[in-house]
């Protein structure tokens, strides 16, 4: 048995504190022809599955949470617990798809088996099936999440080798022997990081205490789901970033800048340059752990520019402001300071998880997630991957999440909305396409200029 990480244990504790919310994070895939018949497809996640220990393993927790939960085995383990077979009602097209994985976000996974499943959507318009891989937070954050995905496909033509079963590190954690040691320690380690992590940190506390101006972006959620798809293609927004001098992730910032601001507007709301803080996790994950289910994750909080009405103003000011966030080390400390939860007793830190996660929260509005995706063609089962989609939850009075999932040349935006507070979640979409579309012109027409 293995201890839980910090973090993926969070997850779990954020979960029991609000039955509102359910934390499964996927990815849809749609995927060309027809789905396979059952006993294949079954056959194949059985065979895939199996090299990965933790996909077979559940959580147990302790009475009141007096230890920290650990992954162990699933006496039961059966991969038919984990795949359901649906269709979608006519005309089956992006309208119903949509509403689908809306009602997914809502559904949570069951405790008494692994966290994850695969829903298989044996009908889409135009000749298309989908395949939803769906997760527990507490399993995957977005790196090792779409890593699973890949694992699930089938391995590169090229790949003549056996695939390689993924370790499970030794995550244990300490045992008593090491706590007393720990705790021996603690007065002489505690001067040696404080002063920096507090230094790192202090611009985050900042954000969470400060509140940003009162907008309808944050408060109460429901149960209920709205869910929409934005695109753009990432060549066009690279194009930007080198003729704007800004990354991809700048331009996807102010892309959601302009959106949120459009959204504000079009309630008769005024935008500022307080209303809008922004949660972007960071990736603290090695190359070689990506294909470790976990969560290694820090974060940086941003306000975005909505004041601003000029486009390539609002991103000049995202790409010095995430300069910044990047030189403070706050990501860094952040993770420091995780790791020294993971020494603490368990106990405490899960109920001041809970009643924290019971503090009515301000100070950020919504989470936008960057994710890395794959760069080669996926097939399943010789089915081609034709897209892929993100969707990720919602919780702590976040009305809006947006995951961003690049697959080949596409940027896919998945957006979830609260359903009673959200009802013009369309609007999101329409407002990265316009913006993208503006802020690619503009980057054209400086490229064209005359040198000099």
């Amino acid at each position: 048995m293995t201890e839980l990480q910090p973090l993926d244990a969070g997850f779990i504790e954020l979960e029991d504190a609000d039955r509102r919310v359910s934390l499964g994070i996927a990815a849809v895939a749609i995927l060309a022809g027809t789905p396979p018949d059952r006993t294949e497809f079954a056959a194949m996640l059985a065979e895939r599955v199996s090299a990965n220990q933790r996909l077979r393993q559940r959580i147990r927790r302790a009475p009141l949470d007096l230890t920290v939960p650990v992954w162990e085995e699933d006496p039961n383990f059966d991969v038919a617990h984990h795949i359901r077979w649906t269709a979608l009602p006519e005309p089956a097209g992006e309208t119903e798809l949509r509403e689908f994985v809306a009602g997914e976000l809502v559904e949570r996974l069951d405790r008494d088996h692994p966290m994850w499943e695969c829903v298989v959507v044996e009908r889409l318009a135009d000749a298309r099936w989908a395949l939803m891989v769906k997760a527990h937070h507490s399993l995957v954050d977005g790196v090792s999440g779409v890593s699973l995905f890949e694992r699930l496909c089938d391995a590169p033509a090229s790949d003549q080798q056996p695939r390689a079963v993924p370790a499970i590190e030794a995550t244990g954690g300490p045992g008593w022997f090491d706590r007393v040691v720990t705790g021996l320690r603690l007065p002489l380690d505690v001067p040696r990081y404080a002063v920096g992590m507090v230094r790192s940190l202090v611009p985050v506390v900042a954000a969470f205490v400060a509140v940003p101006t009162a907008s309808s972006l944050n408060g109460p959620i429901g149960r209920q789901r709205r869910y929409t798809i934005a695109r753009a293609s990432l060549t066009e927004i690279r194009e930007i970033g080198r003729g704007l001098d800004a990354t991809v992730n700048d331009v996807v910032l102010a892309a959601l800048t302009s959106a949120y601001r459009s959204v504000l507007l079009g309630r008769g709301e005024q935008p500022t340059g307080n209303t809008v803080r922004i949660l972007v996790p960071v990736s603290m994950r090695s190359a070689d752990a990506r294909s470790l289910l976990d969560n290694r994750v820090s974060a940086v909080l941003s306000l975005l520019p909505l004041h601003l009405e000029d486009p390539v103003e609002r991103l000049s000011t995202i790409h010095q402001r995430m300069v910044r966030h990047k030189s403070s080390g706050a990501a860094q400390a952040e993770k420091s300071l995780l790791a020294w939860a993971g020494r603490l007793p368990f106990a405490p830190v899960a109920w001041g998880m809970r009643l924290w996660s019971h503090v009515p929260q301000r100070g950020v509005t919504a989470v936008a997630t960057n994710i890395p995706g794959p760069r080669r063609t996926l097939t399943v089962l010789g089915r081609e991957v034709l897209e892929l989609i993100p969707a990720i939850p919602i919780a702590m009075r976040l009305r809006t999440g947006i995951a961003i999932l690049s697959y080949g040349d596409q940027l896919t935006f998945g957006i979830t909305g609260d359903y009673d507070s959200t009802p013009d979640l369309e609007r999101i979409a329409d407002g990265i396409h316009t913006a993208i579309a503006d802020l690619l012109a503009v980057a054209r027409a400086r490229a064209q200029r005359p040198a000099g």
